[in-house]
């Protein structure tokens, strides 16, 4: 038979399916980095942060923020690299369509951060008489990230040698549910919190009056309604495999409570002053508790998109999309 010709099916895809929707959910919220964020915003958080007293652009505080800012960054270039293997290993061609478009929005997501400190952050150092540094700096990592992005390449790579269905959950587990789901997710509530009025109210007593950082955070929100497609894709094929018997749930548990004490050790690093670290500690926990739940109770519905991306259950994500997969 030729190698394009395919008697188990008629047409090629199945947009109407869970995970054709997540990627007709990727075309249609479409967004850009560079124009999609005006320009006019990225000034205006450059300019709050200049007129801002020197007592609230402190260096500790002002570290605080590039700290957070240079994780991420890190962390969607990581991934932009990591993902790679299980789009090798994908077998079915929706799939295969999904994973290409998420490596795609992670490297759009790096493209934000980067521009972000470039355009805001140096600018912002230079004149407070803050040192500029650069995001690739060792300071910003401490040894828990990088425990968790070096597990996580490593699950990723283990698909290319040892393509087996616990080792796709396997890595599922760490890079759609411990890294997407609960550090990044956890990361973008301290980030709404601190930075916005739209996040959760887990703010010190004393926390400086920093001013709000509207581009920052409308790029955040972009990326969270790619992530939410990214998370409920990585819950539904783990799912699939716990429900057709192929993994122990133990598999799923072994994974994400390993991966628990790097999560709670890098969202509670900063003691800046802006967050408090034991309530995103208590977040991220609730999260991975959640989603355990879910993934492991084959008649539980994966929460739609937009659901995926609520930061707490009075906010939820600012891109009004169609819901994926709602066969």
């Amino acid at each position: 038979m030729s190698r394009y010709a395919d008697d188990d099916r008629d047409l090629r895809l199945d947009p109407d399916g869970r995970v054709g929707g997540y990627f007709r959910h990727a075309v249609y919220n479409h967004w850009d980095p560079y124009e999609d964020i005006e320009q006019s915003l990225i000034e205006q958080d450059r300019q709050r942060m200049i007129d801002a007293d020197e007592e609230i652009i402190d260096e500790d505080g002002f570290d605080d923020l590039r700290q957070s800012i240079a994780l991420f960054g890190a962390g969607e270039e990581a991934v932009t690299e990591d993902l790679a293997p299980l789009a090798i290993a994908m077998d079915d061609i929706d799939d295969q369509m999904f994973v290409s478009s998420q490596i795609y929005e992670e490297a759009k997501h790096t493209a934000f951060f980067d521009r972000y400190w470039r355009e805001v952050i140096n600018p912002v150092a230079k004149h407070h008489g803050i040192e500029v540094t650069d995001p690739t700096d060792d300071r910003y990592f401490m040894p828990a990230y990088e425990r968790l992005f070096d597990d996580t390449e490593a699950a990723m790579h283990e698909l290319l040698e040892n393509d087996t269905p616990e080792n796709r959950v396997r890595a599922f587990c760490h890079y759609h549910l411990a890294v997407e789901s609960v550090l990044a997710q956890t990361g973008y509530y301290g980030l709404a919190s601190g930075f916005s009025d739209s996040g959760g109210d887990i703010t010190t007593a004393d926390a400086p009056d920093f001013p709000d950082l509207e581009a920052l955070i409308e790029g955040v929100s972009y990326i969270r309604s790619d992530e939410g497609r990214h998370v409920g894709f990585g819950m539904y094929k783990v799912q699939q495999h716990l429900a057709g018997g192929e993994v122990d749930e133990q598999v799923v548990q072994d994974v994400l409570q390993e991966q628990m004490p790097n999560i709670a050790g890098v969202v509670s690093y900063s003691d800046s002053g802006f967050v408090d670290p034991s309530a995103l500690v208590e977040y991220a926990s609730d999260k991975l508790t959640r989603r355990i739940e879910i993934i492991t109770d084959a008649e539980a519905d994966i929460p739609d998109v937009e659901e995926l991306v609520k930061l707490d259950d009075g906010e939820g994500g600012t891109t009004p999309s169609p819901a994926a997969g709602d066969d």
